[in-house]
């Protein structure tokens, strides 16, 4: 499986066409196979005798919120300004902000043993705050290092609520918030982080691209996120082809749009597509929304990458994996 997923890494994306399908027959007959095996024992910890990027925070100006946003930013080992890098934009879930990646997420780590082992091309990575909103934030995650039960997040409890009730937010899936007062909150945050994608293309996207050395194209940017940062990814990714070519979605959240709106032209999303990640451990409560969208996918004959981390739940074990796994195929 090794092997197999070093040549996957490899291939143009047209070619994993082939490999997908391959992925659903496989899945078919053995229930919930993973695509990809787990990364290597070791592979989120600093190692000694390599060279290091560099993790810095930013503060950028939203014109969403009219004030400045923060954001942690990872430059590769030996970045120079007379070299053109592509980047990754990796966002987090409900109750999160900057940090999360770069801390109990171990970005950082993770990218810098796979460009040592020349296992990823060296990229860089802005980990920005995905809530855009004045109103005070409302819910929180579940445990700073990311552990904790099955549904142990805001995203996974308000999935296993009634829901009825609640108005629809803007740029949320209907139905997805549940009634009462936690439907309020949920609410208010769905809302916060739908209006994220204004301020990512307007505002962030720009910020970074002039104050690093980038190649500012499509090709060139992907989109990825864990939970309610992996409904964002293809809320906004699959929605923005000309801005995003390679979109990952982790374990993502009832923010999710439903499948039919989320990729309203498929023929669009196969000829623009580099890569598209779907991905959700198999104990995760949130499980039916991912593989709602990887059969949707499937129908529409969009190529994708559909992995079940089996035995995952909703936590950043999960989500580092799936950051590994992700980053060998990028830009490629």
């Amino acid at each position: 499986m090794v092997g197999l997923q070093t040549r996957i890494s490899r291939l143009p994306f047209a070619t994993l066409v082939i490999w997908t399908v391959c992925t659903v027959a496989l899945l078919a007959q053995t229930a919930q196979a993973p695509a990809f095996p787990n990364a290597p024992q070791g592979f989120d910890a600093p190692r000694q005798g390599i060279a290091t990027g560099r993790v810095e925070r930013v503060e950028y100006m939203s014109s969403v919120t009219g004030g400045k946003k923060p954001a942690m930013v990872y430059t590769p080992a030996g970045y120079s300004s007379s070299q053109k890098y592509p980047v990754l934009y990796l966002l987090h879930g409900i109750g999160g902000n900057e940090t999360h990646w770069s801390g109990p997420g171990a970005a950082a780590a993770i990218l810098d043993n796979l460009i040592a082992d020349r296992k990823a091309v060296p990229m860089i990575v802005v980990m920005p705050h995905g809530r855009s909103s004045n109103e005070p934030q409302t819910l929180f995650f579940g445990g700073r290092d990311g552990r904790g039960a099955r549904g142990a997040t805001p995203e996974a409890a308000a999935a296993g609520q009634a829901r009825a009730g609640a108005p629809p937010a803007a740029g949320v899936a209907p139905g997805a918030i549940p009634g009462g007062r936690g439907g309020a909150a949920m609410a208010v945050e769905f809302q916060a982080y739908a209006a994220f994608e204004r301020e990512l293309l307007a505002d962030l996207i720009p910020f970074i691209e002039s104050k690093y050395s980038t190649v500012a194209d499509r090709e060139h940017r992907a989109l990825a996120g864990l939970s309610m940062g992996g409904g964002q990814s293809l809320n906004f990714g699959l929605g923005n082809l000309d801005a995003f070519a390679w979109v990952g979605g982790f374990s993502s959240a009832p923010n999710t749009m439903p499948p039919a709106q989320l990729l309203r032209d498929p023929a669009v999303a196969r000829q623009k597509l580099k890569l598209l990640w779907v991905s959700c451990g198999d104990q995760d409560s949130l499980f039916n929304i991912s593989d709602g969208v990887h059969n949707y996918l499937v129908e529409q004959k969009v190529p994708h990458i559909w992995h079940v981390d089996v035995g995952g739940a909703h936590t950043f074990p999960v989500w580092k994996n799936d950051l590994y796994h992700v980053s060998t195929l990028l830009f490629r």
